[in-house]
């Protein structure tokens, strides 16, 4: 139980970084700091969204932009924590 405690754990925090990957490469592409039309850009980019779109996408409908301003990622990361707490306090 613990070993598959474990896994969740790092899966979970695995998912984290790349919440924080893809906001940080968005603002990035917003102050034109990363070129999209770059091939790496690019396919790292579609990587960060295929993995995080999915997720997202439920929020989106549910919460709107706040002054254009997507905060999906924040409730998520929240949600991440929140689920990160609960499987520590099971397992202990």
């Amino acid at each position: 139980m613990i070993f598959l405690g474990q896994i969740f754990l790092f899966a979970l925090e695995v998912y984290f970084w790349i919440i924080i990957v893809s906001v940080v490469l968005s603002w990035l592409i917003a102050f034109d700091v990363v070129n999209i039309r770059n091939q790496k850009a690019a396919k790292l980019i579609a990587l960060l969204e295929k993995a995080t779109e999915p997720v997202y996408r439920p929020l989106r409908k549910i919460i709107p932009s706040i002054g254009g301003i997507d905060i999906s990622p924040i409730i998520v990361i929240f949600g991440i924590y929140l689920a990160k707490d609960i499987i520590i306090r099971l397992m202990f």
